[in-house]
């Protein structure tokens, strides 16, 4: 019966982990079981809001249009339902861009979007 070396695998293992907690604050960083806890917590976190992500940038760009469409006189939700009438099938990323850089271009918008809603 042959004896089996777990030590270079366990090493590695160990290795690996640490290098991950690398930058952790006191023994998360330097103990292996505090390490692991640590990093098992950090990426269910950095799973988590990556999905979060997605929704806090559409609450970004709807808070940007809202405040350009009511500078023209026009509220988000009338600005949005006029546009849907008026079958312009722009993202809202999009509709924030033009919004913040291309003012003109935005008013023309606006302005569809009033013709529609009345």
């Amino acid at each position: 019966m042959s004896k089996t070396n777990y030590a270079p695998t366990r090493k590695s293992k160990v290795k690996k982990v640490l290098a991950a907690a690398k930058g952790f604050w006191g023994e998360r960083s330097r103990r292996y079981r505090r390490a692991k806890e640590a990093l098992k917590r950090a990426m269910a976190y950095s799973y988590r809001d990556r999905k979060k992500r997605k929704g806090n940038f559409r609450r970004l760009w709807i808070l940007r249009i809202n405040a350009a469409a009511r500078a023209r006189g026009l509220t988000y939700r009338r600005f949005i339902n006029g546009l849907k009438k008026a079958r312009i099938g722009l993202s809202r990323n999009i509709l924030a861009e033009l919004a913040a850089t291309e003012a003109q271009a935005f008013d023309k918008l606006v302005e569809v979007a009033k013709d529609e809603v009345k």
